[in-house]
């Protein structure tokens, strides 16, 4: 078994397409995020990983407000991470989000959670899919909320943004 830690990111970069954008979100180990040991317990990196995805979504139009005014939802259908150190009480961390680029009805978001040394404490990713907001049906073509933002995307309104 080959380990996708070794790879260079967790998603194949089409040839063509923009590249990805992301966000980085400093953080501090809070005394309700570790064990008994003082180490950030494996079941608070989702919601690390939340902040930077939500902070992202903010600045490309995918908010959760704009979710809602649109009637949609994106509940993550698939959830991954890798731990690499652990993270400690108080500790300073980074935590960056990455969307990448997929033609797919589909958020493909990246993940790095970095000391402050710039060791990598963990990655991961994410996969969103879109469904009615009332139905829970999932969408077989793109939203027109994930169609605007590619349209931005593309027109290189998200320059800032960029991440190799």
């Amino acid at each position: 078994m080959i380990s996708r830690r070794k790879k260079n990111g967790y998603f194949m970069r089409q040839e063509g397409t923009p590249v990805p954008i992301g966000v980085t979100v400093k953080r501090r180990v809070a005394f309700g995020e570790v064990d008994v040991m003082g180490i950030a317990w494996h079941g608070r990196y989702p919601a690390f990983f939340e902040t930077a995805s939500a902070e992202l979504g903010k600045k490309c139009g995918l908010s959760y407000d704009d979710f809602y005014r649109e009637n949609l939802r994106a509940p993550i259908v698939q959830f991954h991470v890798d731990h690499y150190s652990p993270l400690l009480l108080d500790e300073e961390f980074d935590v960056t989000a990455k969307f990448i680029w997929d033609e797919g009805s589909r958020i493909n978001t990246e993940f790095v959670i970095s000391k402050a040394g710039g060791e990598s404490a963990a990655t991961g990713y994410t996969v969103q899919m879109f469904t009615d907001g009332k139905t829970g049906m999932p969408f077989m073509i793109s939203a027109g909320l994930l169609e605007k933002c590619r349209e931005r995307w593309k027109a290189g309104d998200f320059k800032c943004l960029e991440m190799k």
